[in-house]
Formats: C-alpha cells, structure tokens, sequence
C-alpha cells in the first residue's frame, strides 16, 4: 500500500528573534517546511487572527529544524518530485 503524503497550510504566529508575525505556514504531514508572509491587511483580519492564535507558535528554529528534517529524508517538497496528495496546495512560487 502507497500512503501519499498530504499538504497543509494555515496561519500561524512564526517568530523569529526581531519580531513576531502571522504568515501562511506549509506542513507536510503536520511538519512545517515553508512558509509565504502575508499582506497587512490579511494579518488584521479577525478569522486569520483567530487561526492563528488557535496554532502552534513556530519560530525559526523550528521551522529550520524540520526543513533540514525532511531535506535529509530526501522529503522536502519544495526541492524534490514526491507523490503528494494534494500539490495543488503547494506555494505557487518556488
């Protein structure tokens, strides 16, 4: 049996060691691996606030440590061909 690996994105509050901010964050399997910063006028709006503080707290430490995480596992999406579930939901810029 094939198991695909499934996309996710939701807000989340990142923090890194200036500031703190709501991005759009990419998981693979519930893992953080990218994220994309978002307009302003997104970070007032009261549902994407409301999501946000409903997540986990990623900082950049985190985020670093996934992404070499699934680097090494030759599981990072963003550089290598995987069988996804869902690469619709994939950062259109890469």
């Amino acid at each position: 049996m094939n198991t695909k690996l499934r996309v996710q994105q939701s807000y989340v509050w990142y923090e890194t060691p200036n500031h703190t901010m709501i991005v759009k964050m990419y998981f693979l399997n519930y893992i953080p691996f990218t994220f994309d910063e978002i307009p302003a006028v997104a970070m007032d709006d009261p549902e994407v606030i409301m999501e946000a503080n409903k997540n986990q707290v990623i900082t950049t430490e985190q985020l670093y440590k996934s992404a070499s995480y699934l680097s090494e596992e030759l599981a990072m999406p963003l550089i290598y061909e995987m069988d996804l579930e869902n690469p619709q939901d994939l950062p259109d810029a890469l």
